[in-house]
């Protein structure tokens, strides 16, 4: 092959470097003041610090979010012969349960210590809800006298200290009455819908035992059952609010 080849004079060409005066700018031909240079860094001030694997604010908590999810993530495992699904959690309680009492030590120990971490969490939590509890009382107690005493008339707490029943033995506390000013309007109004009920059933009532009474009495007795169907659930939804000394107490002060 001589130089004189046609197809070796093609590859020289593409061999040589452009000159300055023949490299056209364009597509993919940067001008050559702006063109990289051998060795040197195209960011020389280097990446931001902080920019990449930033770590979340301390109220994002994305950690304790991830765990909690797949803590509480639904999953199905074996109970008998059937499926159950039961949250993750509880899946491994029950894992680390079952393994104790097939005699793995470690297991057993590891129970153990959880169980009673737990237990004296809720004896620690309980105790406290009882001292919150009696210190609420004796305290609203003391207001409510001191109010009574010198005729000053104000709005009730919430809840009422009566509505607050500590059970010593057990250590338990139940509040039987409102608990918001909310609870306290939803409760009067059912209050209102059983006067009115009540006042109608009376009349029906009379109407029944009226022997002049032109009315059919078999409706009047529909009209009965239903006025007393409906002031049970009434009352029933009464009962999920208050108990019956509050219940008394909001009639009181209404009339």
């Amino acid at each position: 092959m001589t130089t004189d080849d046609p197809s070796v004079k093609d590859r020289r060409a593409l061999a040589r470097r452009p000159s300055s005066t023949s490299y056209a700018v364009g597509y993919g031909k940067p001008p050559e003041a702006t063109r990289f240079r051998p060795g040197t860094s195209g960011n020389p001030k280097g990446r931001p610090k902080g920019r990449k694997n930033k770590p979340p604010a301390l109220n994002e908590e994305r950690l304790q979010s991830i765990i909690l999810e797949e803590a509480y993530r639904a999953i199905k495992v074996n109970d008998g012969t059937r499926q159950v699904t039961v949250p993750m959690a509880q899946a491994i309680v029950r894992s680390l349960a079952v393994t104790a009492a097939k005699g793995n030590t470690r297991a057993q120990r590891l129970f153990a210590e959880l169980l009673a971490t737990t237990e004296n969490s809720r004896r620690r939590l309980n105790d406290e809800w009882l001292e919150t509890a009696i210190n609420y009382k004796v305290e609203w107690d003391k207001e409510l006298l001191r109010r009574k005493n010198l005729n000053i008339a104000a709005p009730d707490p919430l809840p009422h200290p009566d509505d607050i029943v500590i059970n010593f033995a057990t250590g338990a506390v139940e509040i039987r009455g409102p608990m918001s000013r909310e609870h306290v309007s939803e409760l009067d109004q059912w209050l209102d819908h059983k006067a009115a009920l009540e006042a109608e059933l009376a009349q029906l009532q009379q109407d029944l035992d009226d022997p002049e009474n032109t009315d059919p009495r078999d409706t009047i007795e529909d009209e009965i059952a239903d006025a007393k169907r409906i002031l049970d659930i009434i009352q029933q939804a009464i009962d999920m609010r208050a108990s019956e000394e509050c219940v008394k107490r909001r009639i009181a002060q209404r009339s």
